[in-house]
């Protein structure tokens, strides 16, 4: 992978300042993609700071490349390979960091600009990938059992979601309705336990493949996103036994705006905890692909988490390695989330099933209130930042959303 080394003492004076400070988590050791529109149309551009710079002003100085990036989605970028992707980086590195503005160059305040679902989402896989978390929904949901199943330590957990409800950061999340226990029939009605998961999602392209090893997971994982797996714990809880999630979770799933480039993330790799016993092959890592990814969960404002990705079991090579090992094709523009990110601490659990404890336990949010599952009106935004070269800081742009009531129905 190639990395780009930035000097902020070297910054280039036709981007703000502030863009190229070491902590400033969008400067041009990350340069995450997205698609903009200022009001006269969709544009593929690469975040500085609080700006966005358009890439089809800059066509002029990327030769070849330019054809990747000078339409209204991510979608031939992604299509594209990992040395394309790699040297496109490169080359914005070195204009975004010039003694001079390149001509035309166009750089958007984000306030004044609309961000779009940067690329057409494929198939859409969710994992279950923390030891933490799985243990204690475990403890939960199963409490007179052991609260590991006995595969989990031996495959990543997975199901198949729906790409259609995929939305993009900001986007407001109407409650859904379901099915719900009852006695002694089940209740059908607006989920009264309506949760999230903060995870990480991984973007993928590169060309076709089946069985991807993890020596290649990097040729088929273009970036990482910000991912919120809204779920409604009482739909979820009836109709999960005896199949995985269906209606609890397929209503809504949130991704962050900009994508940041795997390359970013040369610095923020760390080897995956020990599982306990040998992996199968497949699984098996030459190199290590855990990140050192740390998220941070705000509801209405309160910090309520802190969860660390490198406590993930699974790496996202070991994941797509597990995904494609039975013959099924990863596409570019394919999703797949790490599953929820909880650590072995209360303050780094990852959803407010765990932080309540299936809702035994109150929250007390910075305003006083106090919360188990979410309230309509409710936000929540989940950030996350990485290491970065020469002490720098990478950043994960943000997934946000906030809770709209259930809409009446033809039943109600």
């Amino acid at each position: 992978m190639v990395t780009n080394r930035v000097d902020s003492g070297e910054a280039a004076r036709w981007v703000r300042d502030e863009a190229f400070a070491r902590d400033q988590p969008f400067g041009p050791q990350t340069l995450p993609y997205g698609v903009v529109d200022p009001g006269d149309g969709p544009r593929v551009a690469v975040r500085l700071g609080d700006h966005a710079l358009s890439l089809r002003s800059l066509a002029g100085e990327l030769g070849p490349l330019a054809d990747l990036v000078s339409g209204t989605s991510l979608d031939p970028l992604l299509a594209a390979t990992r040395a394309e992707w790699s040297a496109l980086r490169a080359r914005l590195t070195e204009l975004v960091t010039g003694a001079s503005r390149p001509p035309g160059a166009e750089l958007l305040p984000l306030a004044d600009v609309r961000a779009l679902l940067p690329f057409t989402v494929g198939d859409y896989v969710d994992f279950y990938s923390s030891r933490y978390h799985a243990e204690n929904v475990g403890r939960i949901m199963r409490p007179d059992s052991e609260p590991l199943l006995p595969n989990w330590t031996h495959l990543p957990i997975g199901y198949h979601g729906r790409s259609s409800t995929v939305v993009v950061s900001g986007t407001e999340v109407v409650r859904p309705h379901g099915q719900r226990r009852g006695t002694p029939m089940p209740k059908f009605g607006p989920s009264g336990r309506l949760d999230i998961e903060a995870e990480v999602g991984f973007v993928c392209g590169g060309p076709l493949a089946r069985r991807v090893p993890t020596s290649a997971a990097a040729e088929h994982v273009f970036g990482v996103v910000l991912v919120n797996d809204w779920s409604a714990r009482d739909i979820q809880g009836w109709e999960y036994q005896p199949l995985g999630p269906f209606l609890g979770k397929s209503f809504a799933t949130s991704v962050s705006a900009w994508v940041t480039p795997l390359d970013a993330l040369a610095v923020a790799r760390v080897p995956v905890p020990d599982i306990g016993h040998p992996r199968l092959p497949y699984l098996v890592e030459d190199s290590p692909w855990g990140l050192d990814l740390r998220l941070r969960v705000e509801w209405n404002g309160s910090v309520v988490s802190n969860p660390q990705f490198a406590d993930m079991s699974y790496s996202f090579a070991q994941q797509l390695a597990h995904m494609t090992v039975n013959g099924a094709v990863v596409r570019p523009g394919d999703l797949f989330a790490s599953g929820t990110v909880s650590g072995p601490l209360p303050e780094q659990r990852g959803c407010f099933l765990e932080l309540s404890w299936g809702g035994r336990d109150e929250i007390t949010l910075a305003d006083g209130s106090t919360r188990t599952f979410l309230e309509d009106g409710d936000s929540v935004v989940v950030t996350a930042t990485a290491p970065g070269e020469d002490g720098s800081v990478v950043g994960i742009a943000e997934v946000a959303g906030t809770v709209l009531p259930a809409p009446p129905t033809p039943w109600d």
